[in-house]
C-alpha cells in the first residue's frame, strides 16, 4: 500500500509552500505597522520551511490567532479531503468486509515496509514543523504532528482492513511507528534530526519485453508513477549529520554519511511468477531477487547557511531526498559495485 503515502506528502508540500507564502504576507504588513524592519537574528543551523521569519518580529495577532487557525483549518480539511479520495481513487471498486488481517510482511523484500517508516518520519516531520510555526510549543508541537502523522496512516490500514483487496497489515503498522518514533524519538532526546531519514529514485528500463510488460503493468509506465510503485528503483538513506555528531571537530556543518536500502530483481510482490493477459503462467525464477545495502556521502541542506527565504524553503524541502552522489553497494549475492553517482 506504500504507492498511495507519497500523495499524503505533495499535499503536506503544498500546505508547507503555502505557508511560506501567508509568511511573507505577515512580514511585509509587520513591517508597515512598525515602519521598520524585524530586528536581526543569528540564523539557528537547522531550519525548516516556516523559519524564515523571526517570531518577533510579527504582530501577535497574526503569530497566534491567525496561524493556529490557518493550520488547524487545512488540517481538517486535508485529512477529510485526502481520505474521501482515497476512497474514491483506491477503495470504491473492491467490496467491503469485516475487518481481517493480512500479513504481507515477506512481499517486495520489504522495501514497501521502509517506505511506509519513511512516509510516517517525512509527515510527522512537516506537520510538526507546520503547529509549531502555528505557536504550538516546540515539544508539544513535535507531540500534535508525530502523533497525528501515525494516527493517519493508522486511518488508512483500517480502510484496508475492511477492503477484500487488501487488509489490516501488522508489519505496516510496526513501520509507521517506528518512522514516527525515530522522528519524535530524536527531537526529544537530541532537539534536532541528527540522523535524516531520506528518499531516492531511479528509473528503470528492461532490455526483455515481457520484463518491460510487466513492468508496465505492476508500476505504471510514466516516471511519476514509477517512483511511487516501482520497488525495485526506490532506495531508502538513514543520512547522519558527521557535525552534529563531533560538535568540536573541524568538518563542515552540512557533512553528511549515508546508508541505504533497495532491492532489485523483483516483479511481484512474492516471488518473480504471474499471470499474462492471456491467463498464462509465467514464471521467472532466473532472476534473482536481491537486497541492496549502499554507503554514501551526503548534503545536510537545512545545515547551509543562507538568508533567502526562497533557498530556506528549497532547501527544506530537498532534506527528504538523498543528494546524488558517488556510492558502494552491497548486495545479498556478494556482489560489491561502484557507482559514479547514484541516485
Amino acid at each position: 500500500m506504500n504507492c498511495k503515502l507519497p500523495g499524503l506528502l505533495a499535499l503536506l508540500w503544498c500546505g508547507n509552500l503555502a505557508a511560506q507564502s501567508i509568511q511573507s504576507i505577515e512580514e511585509d504588513t509587520a513591517q508597515v505597522i512598525y515602519h521598520s524592519p524585524p530586528p536581526e537574528v543569528e540564523q539557528p543551523a537547522p531550519f525548516s520551511l516556516f523559519t524564515s521569519i523571526p517570531a518577533d518580529s510579527i504582530p501577535p495577532s497574526f503569530n497566534k490567532k491567525k496561524r493556529l487557525a490557518w493550520v488547524t483549518a487545512a488540517n481538517i480539511a486535508f485529512y477529510g479531503g485526502s481520505l474521501l479520495a482515497l476512497n474514491a481513487a483506491w477503495y470504491k471498486d473492491y467490496p467491503r468486509t469485516s475487518f481481517h488481517t493480512f500479513d504481507d510482511s515477506r512481499e517486495w523484500l520489504q522495501v514497501d515496509k521502509v517506505g511506509h517508516a519513511w512516509t510516517a518520519y517525512t509527515t510527522g516531520k512537516y506537520l510538526s514543523e507546520m503547529w509549531e510555526w502555528a505557536g504550538l510549543p516546540r515539544r508539544k508541537a513535535v507531540w500534535v504532528g508525530g502523533l497525528s502523522g501515525a494516527a493517519y496512516l493508522t486511518v488508512i490500514e483500517f480502510l484496508d482492513a475492511h477492503s477484500a483487496e487488501w487488509g489490516w497489515s501488522w508489519s505496516d503498522m510496526g513501520a509507521n511507528i517506528f518512522g514516527s518514533t525515530l522522528f519524535m524519538g530524536q527531537e526529544f532526546l537530541w532537539n534536532e534530526q541528527r540522523i535524516q531519514f531520506k528518499f531516492s529514485f531511479h528509473h528503470n528500463s528492461y532490455d526483455d519485453p515481457v520484463l518491460e510488460q510487466r513492468a508496465g503493468s505492476l508500476f505504471g509506465k510514466p516516471w511519476y508513477e514509477r517512483m511511487l510503485k516501482d520497488y525495485n528503483a526506490q532506495t531508502y538513506w538513514f543520512s547522519a549529520n558527521l557535525r552534529s555528531f563531533f560538535k568540536n571537530s573541524k568538518l563542515p556543518p552540512w557533512l553528511n554519511v549515508a546508508v541505504g536500502y533497495g532491492a532489485d530483481g523483483m516483479f511481484g510482490g512474492f516471488d518473480n511468477s504471474w499471470m499474462d493477459k492471456n491467463g498464462n503462467l509465467v514464471t521467472r525464477y532466473d532472476i534473482p531477487r536481491k537486497r541492496q545495502f549502499y554507503l554514501a556521502p551526503d548534503i545536510d541542506f537545512t545545515k547551509i547557511k543562507t538568508n533567502s527565504k526562497f533557498l530556506r524553503t528549497t532547501f527544506a524541502l530537498l532534506n527528504a531526498f538523498k543528494c546524488p552522489a558517488p556510492a558502494l553497494m552491497l548486495d545479498s549475492k556478494g556482489k560489491l559495485k561502484a557507482y559514479a553517482i547514484y541516485f
